[in-house]
């Protein structure tokens, strides 16, 4: 099938978008990497009436790091997260993550952005923000707010993002010394969205002993969860086997989740606490490292 007709705005500035979104507002979409977006319109299970492509607007382009603080744009490529070298260092986790982002053609085009604003719950990137407390920028005509990514997510497919706003950006602290990161999630084959996920950002003392802990889980509600009682166990401790079994107990008291096709509810609950162990120890480990 092919979308229903559509008039196709096409603008080169941010503020150009951002009026064209306020004089359209729900008639409109926007269109970046269309991974989402052009797939459920050739179903013309989505018909909007325009669609303004933001591709060609600067200001949402590119990754600025300094101050103790990474800003990447809403355009970032999923590509881009494994080929910016200074991501590597200053923001471990989502060169860690990328790789396991649908296929090459998908990284290719999908934007960061993007899937933030898509707001799948099995995605990765919802989950690494979370992880990495950030905050996203979110640009409209009247003006530019911040919300904390624990606070931007609602529920399946949707955000706190107001039919006439934009994601601009995002900010986070950078990763410094004696901090590490780790990803696990399991899938039925390479591609696919997770069946479940976790996400660690850990730091520790001279003395390896954690001081700050963010776990993250995908694919396990209806929108990513931070798992607040499991980082209460890591913190002040070293992830010893009695450490790390209390964190997937603390994990599995916590979680709700609901059956998938190919995923009892029980087996989402066992799998996120055991990844959840797996990352928190492998992200210690890396930390470890990051001390000398």
């Amino acid at each position: 099938m092919k979308p229903a007709p559509f008039t196709y705005h096409r603008p080169t500035t941010l503020a150009e978008a951002l009026e064209l979104l306020e004089r359209h507002g729900e008639e409109a979409k926007i269109l970046a990497g269309g991974q989402s977006l052009v797939p459920v319109m050739n179903f013309r299970l989505a018909t909007p009436e325009r669609l303004i492509d933001i591709n060609r607007v600067p200001e949402l382009c590119g990754c600025r790091i300094g101050d103790g603080t990474v800003r990447l744009g809403a355009l970032t490529r999923h590509r881009e997260l494994l080929s910016l070298e200074d991501l590597r260092t200053a923001a471990p986790l989502l060169p860690m993550i990328a790789p396991s982002i649908g296929h090459p053609q998908i990284r290719c085009s999908g934007t960061f952005g993007g899937s933030l604003s898509h707001a799948d719950p099995s995605a990765e990137l919802p989950g690494a923000v979370l992880a990495l407390d950030a905050t996203m920028v979110i640009s409209s005509s009247r003006g530019e707010r911040r919300v904390p990514a624990r606070e931007f997510f609602l529920s399946y497919f949707t955000t706190v993002l107001e039919p006439d706003e934009i994601l601009t950006a995002v900010e986070f602290p950078a990763c410094g010394p004696g901090e590490g990161a780790a990803f696990r999630e399991v899938a039925a084959r390479q591609g696919d969205f997770a069946l479940a996920g976790a996400a660690a950002v850990v730091t520790v003392a001279e003395d390896d002993v954690i001081t700050d802990a963010r776990l993250a889980a995908i694919s396990v509600s209806d929108v990513p969860v931070r798992l607040t009682e499991a980082e209460k166990v890591l913190r002040g401790q070293t992830p010893t086997p009695d450490i790390l079994t209390e964190l997937r107990s603390a994990v599995q008291d916590v979680l709700e989740p609901t059956a998938a096709a190919k995923a009892s509810a029980a087996y989402k609950k066992r799998t996120t606490a055991a990844l959840a162990a797996r990352v928190a120890e492998q992200a210690w480990r890396t930390a470890q490292r990051r001390t000398a």
